[in-house]
């Protein structure tokens, strides 16, 4: 009792209290770091799938189309039913590169920020397309503007993963149409090579 009344309050008590402040004023910072960086991580590495996808589309109707022409160019004065379906894959072909071409294709923003632009907090330093025709100095003061502001720089980072995720939306749908238009353009293409041969006995390849 004695002890209670020297230093006023219990030490037991005191201690909890301590715990329980520094409790709650701990703020989950490295699992919202590991948030940020697996989600960017994860959108880079679909984002890099998607350039190999399209990647490859582009190599098999380039080779096809080399291969076809180089082949039945010199057949169609003899075995003119051979035009329609060449003329159809190449279509095809044409159609599904151009689609893939898409998906790969880079798109760039202004390039500039202003000081206004970072004191109201609508740009995102994070993105390259934002800042790439900047001068130095106007880069780092919005940098380290970022860096002192909490909520700007993880607000960027939100920003940042969004806008990603938007170009990867775009990139694989352009990927699926090509891969679509592959797929059911080769077997139609197949079809017609067929009837083209085989009803028709003076088409041959």
């Amino acid at each position: 009792m004695l002890y209670k009344d020297i230093l006023g309050d219990d030490p037991d008590s005191i201690n909890t209290n301590k715990k329980k402040k520094k409790k709650e004023g701990k703020k989950p910072t490295r699992g919202i770091e590991t948030l940020f960086r697996i989600t960017s991580r994860n959108h880079v590495d679909f984002s890099s799938m998607a350039d190999n996808k399209a990647n490859i589309m582009i190599s098999i109707n380039s080779i096809m189309m080399s291969i076809v022409f180089s082949v039945l160019f010199n057949k169609f004065a003899t075995d003119p039913n051979l035009i329609p379906p060449t003329i159809i894959l190449s279509i095809v072909s044409t159609t599904t590169i151009i689609f893939a071409i898409l998906a790969t294709r880079p798109n760039l923003t202004s390039g500039v920020f202003t000081r206004d632009d970072i004191r109201k907090r609508r740009t995102n330093l994070l993105f390259f397309g934002n800042f790439y025709k900047m001068p130095l100095n106007d880069y780092e003061w919005g940098i380290k503007e970022l860096m002192n502001d909490r909520d700007f720089l993880y607000g960027s980072m939100i920003r940042d993963i969004y806008y990603l995720g938007k170009v990867l939306g775009k990139k694989y749908l352009f990927l699926r149409i090509s891969y679509t238009i592959f797929m059911f353009g080769l077997v139609i293409s197949i079809i017609a090579f067929a009837i083209a041969v085989f009803l028709f006995p003076t088409a041959s390849i």
